[in-house]
């Protein structure tokens, strides 16, 4: 990471000498290796950022011209006009696509993309105010700021203005472009913002549990630029703030009332659940995460760890996606993950994937990473179209031609009013480079496995470690490991929970059958023993140039069953191959997917095909189907083929009935319901 101080030399600058002795010392203990390090060159997720790049990123620019974001900012500069759109918060969708166009500049240099890039900052620039404010909702004018916002600054963050949200996206959006581009344009707007957020909020000054997280994160972004200790230290107040305001009813059942909506019902240390807004909510435990790693503050961590524990026992759906409950976009009650209201919003699981991948900085454990895989593989990228313009907000577990959920979502959509999750894919899918290695002294660790090349030093030695694979939909990885001269290092390859009969580091979903396959790993062709650390195989030798290790994952199709106290998955199986769910849909199922069963000893067969949705592994199965006859009152059961596509892909060709839990079993209720949906859609 470029740095304009070397970030933690200036401990002498730090606010207490108590402060500074544990930042000296304080870090993630594992560090992940940057994305200008990685090089990819894979099948599967190269073709999806090269998407992002070529259409995702200039659509949303386009978008944000379009609907006004931009207008925005140019009547915040001349102070004139009347703010053009719906939401404060609004000014973000730019700073996020600056996010991931500054990373899709590494990948994919541009000269126009970077010049249109500058003017935007310019625009920003001219929008701030001259003490650091900016907030277009109120500077465009201050005598009638947007509903939202309140006749003074900061006089609803609490609940409403977002203020702080904007400044957490800045501050992202800041150091992506510093680090991608070099430039200091749009740091500079950042630090001189930071430093108003800083003077105005701490101890004895304003004090606030922001409504919407994320200026936490951001803050620490900055401060790992800049060394600068008022950035970390501002961080860690916002947080410590959750739990102190008193006008919440704490005996109120409404999460609006009592504060929980905005994990504000009770101090972070006393947290030990997931609960409200799940993407604010983890936002908030990556910041955690973030404050506790670079103050030893072992309190938080170890809230924290609560709280992922509960999330991952009790709130994931298979898919990997959380916010089960559409009002307030919010986590449910424990086991509360219903099928036909399902929610999982798309930023929701952009938000996972932050907070796994530092839980897996602080912790070295492969269960975080599993997490973030299932994320990564299936509720994150289901939020985006084949095509990389249409979007979900939302992510079903079932569309039903006869049942209608009013949020659940059948088809993708361009745009939407609250246009948070398109543009919040476009800053995640570039920085995905970033997430494949990690290191810590002389452990270097292979977390996800995506073709490419990363030049490495490990103990002053330069190393090249090349992935070969056809992944996910074949498990043999090929490393070509290549250091300078011979090395002696260990390389912790992860062993996946799907690879090892774990379908989820809990009881919360498990395969329903155990499998007998094992993994294999060869060096040069020769079977090599190994130990395990925390779900990684430890590969510990003196590696010389050009070793091969080839590690073969038992990669079947697996049948998926959820703890009996997750009510809507009773007596149903999930499809599960490698690290893809399945689902099947309308398109290749006569129509219909609602009455499908799959009994407990249906076998599936397992074909890749390269025209199908830009190449997918199908699976199929022969399995009975329910035919309601409504004219004749009649019901029967027929023989038809099942065909399952990962879940990711579905509804890229129109809209339909999707599933991705499916009854064993035929029973009186399963008709009776099948029934009554037939006479409503002959209606």
């Amino acid at each position: 990471m470029k740095s304009l101080f070397p970030v933690l030399a200036v401990a002498g600058l730090l606010a207490t000498p108590s402060v500074a002795q544990s930042v000296k010392r304080s870090d993630y203990p594992i560090q992940a290796v940057n994305f200008t390090k990685v090089k990819l060159d894979d099948k599967f997720w190269l073709p999806r950022l090269k998407t992002n790049t070529d259409v995702t990123i200039p659509a949303s620019f386009q978008r944000c011209e379009a609907t006004n974001r931009v207008k925005n900012f140019e009547m915040a500069a001349a102070k004139s006009g009347k703010f053009a759109t719906t939401f404060p918060f609004d000014d973000t969708d730019i700073y996020k696509t600056i996010e991931g166009a500054s990373y899709s500049l590494s990948l994919y240099p541009d000269k126009k993309l970077e010049s249109y890039i500058d003017e935007l900052i310019a625009k920003v620039g001219k929008a701030q105010e001259p003490d650091g404010y900016l907030y277009t909702a109120r500077t465009i004018d201050p005598a009638h700021p947007h509903a939202w916002a309140g006749k003074e600054r900061w006089e609803k963050e609490r609940e409403l203005s977002h203020e702080l949200y904007n400044s957490g996206h800045l501050y992202e959006s800041a150091v992506a472009h510093y680090e991608a581009t070099g430039k200091k344009n749009l740091l500079n707007i950042a630090l001189k913002n930071a430093d108003l957020v800083c003077a105005t909020f701490g101890p004895g000054k304003r004090a606030v549990a922001p409504g919407h997280e994320i200026v936490e994160m951001g803050l620490v972004k900055l401060y790992r630029v800049t060394g600068k200790p008022e950035y970390l230290s501002t961080a860690k107040f916002f947080i410590e703030q959750r739990g102190q305001y008193k006008g919440y009813d704490p005996k109120s059942p409404d999460v609006w009332k009592n504060g929980s909506y905005w994990q504000d019902h009770q101090s972070v240390y006393d947290q030990k659940e997931a609960i409200g807004h799940a993407v604010r909510a983890e936002y908030l435990y990556s910041a955690m995460a973030d404050v506790a790693a670079l103050t030893g503050d072992q309190k938080m961590l170890a809230s924290v760890d609560s709280i992922w524990n509960n999330m991952v026992t009790k709130k994931l759906y298979v898919t990997g996606g959380t916010g089960a409950v559409a009002g307030g976009e919010r986590f449910g009650g424990n086991y509360e993950l219903p099928n036909g209201t399902a929610y999982n919003e798309t930023c929701a699981s952009v938000a996972n994937v932050y907070w796994n991948q530092r839980m897996f900085l602080l912790h070295g454990d492969s269960k975080y990473v599993d997490v973030m895989e299932k994320v990564l593989y299936n509720g994150l990228i289901s939020g985006v179209g084949l095509d990389g313009k249409s979007f979900f907000y939302s992510n079903a577990m079932q569309i039903k031609n006869s049942a209608v959920f009013g949020q659940s979502e059948p088809e993708r959509a361009g745009w939407f009013e609250c246009s948070c999750c398109p543009t919040n894919l476009a800053r995640l899918f570039p920085s995905l480079p970033g997430y494949v290695y990690a290191q810590k002294a002389n452990d270097v660790y292979v977390n996800l496995f995506i073709n490419g090349t990363t030049d490495l030093n490990v103990n002053k030695q330069a190393v090249r470690i090349t992935q070969q694979n056809n992944y996910p939909w074949n498990a043999d990885l090929k490393f070509t490991v290549a250091p300078k001269s011979s090395a002696d290092f260990n390389l912790l390859v992860r062993l996946p929970g799907w690879a090892r009969n774990e379908a989820l580091p809990s009881n919360l979903y498990t395969f329903a059958a155990p499998s007998q396959e094992q993994v294999s790993i060869k060096v040069n062709g020769k079977v090599q023993p190994y130990t395990t650390r925390n779900g990684y195989a430890v590969l510990a030798r003196k590696w010389k140039k050009n070793d091969v290790v080839e590690v073969a994952l038992p990669m079947e199709t697996r049948k998926v069953v959820a703890n009996p106290n997750v009510r809507d998955d009773a007596g149903k199986v999930a499809l599960q191959r490698g690290p893809l769910m399945y689902c099947a849909e309308w398109k290749d199922n006569d129509g219909r997917t609602s009455n499908i069963v799959v009994p407990a000893a249906t076998s599936f067969t397992a074909s890749y095909k390269p025209d199908v949705l830009n190449g997918i592994t199908e699976l199929t199965a022969t399995v009975p189907v329910v035919k309601v006859d409504a004219a004749n009152n009649s019901i029967s059961t027929v023989q038809q083929t099942l065909t399952a596509i990962p879940y990711y892909a579905w509804a890229n060709r129109g809209k339909g009935e999707m599933t991705v839990w499916f009854p064993e079993r035929i029973t009186d209720v399963d008709l009776i319901t099948r029934k009554a949906e037939e006479k409503i859609v002959a209606k």
